[in-house]
């Protein structure tokens, strides 16, 4: 069997396993597994470091693309996006702008300094302009 036949049935006798026999199968192959719960999450995990094993990893532009993606504030909307929302009867607009919130002409670090400056309490940002569900 060559190493892909291998991998490729390494992978496939995933599909049948619950939390903890992959938990199991990540412990005997890496030691310590990671704290998910998700079987879904933790099985395509698994099936990529079985994959990577073998035909090898990112290569250095994506890791390069993925620290830099995980060094910013986390997922939100696309560079130089407007966002709006009406509280207590006045309409407030933000842009979205590299690396910060334009809001009033000023520029905040994030969504959630702009709403609790709007509202005078703690909100998240996100969540108050609408881009996450209550």
């Amino acid at each position: 069997m060559s190493p892909a036949d291998d991998v490729t049935a390494q992978v496939r006798s995933l599909s049948g396993l619950g939390l903890a026999e992959l938990r199991d199968e990540w412990r005997r192959l890496y030691g310590a597994p990671p704290k998910l719960r998700s079987v879904e999450l933790l099985r395509r995990l698994l099936a990529w470091r079985i994959q990577a094993d073998v035909a090898g990893g990112l290569d250095d532009a994506a890791s390069a693309a993925l620290k830099r993606k995980s060094s910013a504030r986390g997922p939100g909307p696309a560079v130089r996006a407007t966002l709006a929302r009406e509280w207590r009867g006045v309409r407030h607009e933000v842009e979205i702008v590299e690396g910060a919130v334009r809001y009033q002409g000023e520029r905040y670090a994030s969504l959630s300094q702009v709403a609790r400056l709007i509202t005078g309490s703690r909100w998240n940002g996100p969540r108050f302009f609408g881009l996450r569900s209550p």
